[in-house]
């Protein structure tokens, strides 16, 4: 008995679910925003292979529209509460669809796909019993969709967090990344999309800004409006690539008590840079754009899948060459000086096994010019890779008791 409990051990967990390691993270962020069971998020993948783009793009966008209809029938049956949360499990599934668009042989699908995911999210905000108010966010000479959540009806002002998304998260994905924590503790909560993310990219063409005090300063200007706000207590969270554009902010707009890095970035070029030949990026520092192009072109030609990704991610940067492209990258990175203007007490959160900016929360955390906290994830927590997928209340836990003493 004592030799069969001896074997080996089983490492799902740590062997992760698929070789891909896109398939792998994706997985694992469903199964951190997942509730109350994760039977949908199983059974899905149990038939799709590694590696088989069209295969997951259906299996998520198929799952995300049956849990839609299902949303419908009940919403129209006046089951509302059952109906909100279905529409946000389908938001949740067909934004996994969104992203995988980018590994089809084609994008015809990308824009009904992400019109399919944010008609969910608003049917979630049109069935919940939770306050949720559309904002439209005065922007240059545009506007910035968003939606401002609140605990109560108490008019009285309140702590606020507003959320700022990464690169390719949807606006669904800030429900259990972090606006239902702050709900459930009393905060006001902003979610919005920015320039290059969800409907102002897909919809509007709008992409990245790396000054992104120029989207966070409006953003503050329309909350110290609100007389349900208050002013000395408003805090800001970066998620993912938000990890940037938040400390970024930070130099140049201080009315935030508090900040949020998860996790830290200072250099948003190197998670490109590292899937780049070295040889190929000794070109690229040369500035020789035409060979630069040429050998990328070439070497694209070898994996189709890659050139998709390469296209996906280079969208929001507006720029179409491939020297091009990463030299837009590159100027998303903070100067020593920026670093050392951020005086706003910053949380910075540090996983281990971060594979996008490793070492760089750490290098956030060093050079900020004001009081910092390094919030350290480890494996044996379940608790590693970028952005804690399977720890999210873990995160909840850390980071809303970091805000409170912070906000206090």
């Amino acid at each position: 008995m004592s030799a069969f409990f001896s074997a080996r051990p089983h490492r799902a967990l740590s062997k992760g679910f698929y070789k891909d390691p896109d398939f792998d993270y994706e997985v694992r962020c469903l199964l951190g925003a997942v509730a109350y069971g994760a039977g949908e998020v199983l059974a899905t993948v149990d038939d799709v292979g590694d590696g088989d783009h069209d295969h997951w793009f259906r299996a998520w966008h198929d799952l995300g529209s049956r849990v839609r209809a299902a949303a419908e029938r009940e919403a129209a049956a006046g089951r509302t509460v059952t109906a909100s949360a279905a529409y946000l499990r389908a938001a949740t599934y067909l934004a996994v669809a969104v992203n995988a668009a980018s590994g089809l042989q084609s994008e015809d699908r990308l824009t009904s796909t992400f019109r399919l995911q944010r008609s969910s999210w608003e049917g979630f905000v049109d069935t919940t019993d939770r306050i949720i108010e559309r904002v439209s966010i005065p922007w240059e000479q545009d506007t910035m969709p968003g939606w401002f959540l609140r605990p109560s009806t108490d008019p009285e002002p309140r702590r606020t967090l507003v959320m700022v998304n990464g690169s390719d998260g949807a606006t669904s994905g800030l429900w259990h990344n972090g606006a239902a924590g702050a709900l459930a503790r009393g905060y006001n909560v902003l979610l919005f999309d920015g320039p290059g993310q969800q409907s102002m990219l897909f919809e509007r063409g709008i992409g990245f800004r790396p000054d992104w005090e120029s989207v966070l300063t409006p953003v503050v200007d329309l909350l110290l409006g609100r007389s349900d706000v208050d002013p000395a207590r408003l805090a800001v969270y970066g998620l993912s690539q938000g990890g940037y554009w938040v400390p970024r902010a930070l130099a140049y707009e201080r009315r935030f008590a508090a900040a949020v890095a998860d996790p830290g970035v200072v250099d948003v070029a190197a998670s490109w840079n590292a899937h780049i030949p070295s040889s190929l990026m000794t070109v690229f520092r040369a500035g020789k754009k035409e060979a630069f192009d040429r050998d990328m072109a070439l070497g694209m030609k070898f994996s189709s899948s890659t050139a998709r990704t390469w296209a996906f991610r280079a969208r929001p940067y507006g720029e179409t060459g491939y020297f091009d492209t990463l030299a837009e990258v590159h100027r998303y990175s903070l100067s020593r000086d920026e670093l050392s203007a951020i005086t706003t007490p910053l949380l910075v959160t540090d996983p281990e096994d971060e594979q996008f900016w490793p070492g760089q929360s750490e290098q956030l955390a060093a050079g900020a010019g004001g009081p910092t906290e390094l919030a350290r994830f480890t494996a044996a927590e379940g608790a590693n890779f970028h952005c804690q997928p399977l720890a999210r209340q873990l995160t909840d836990a850390r980071m809303f008791g970091w805000l409170d003493s912070a906000l206090s």
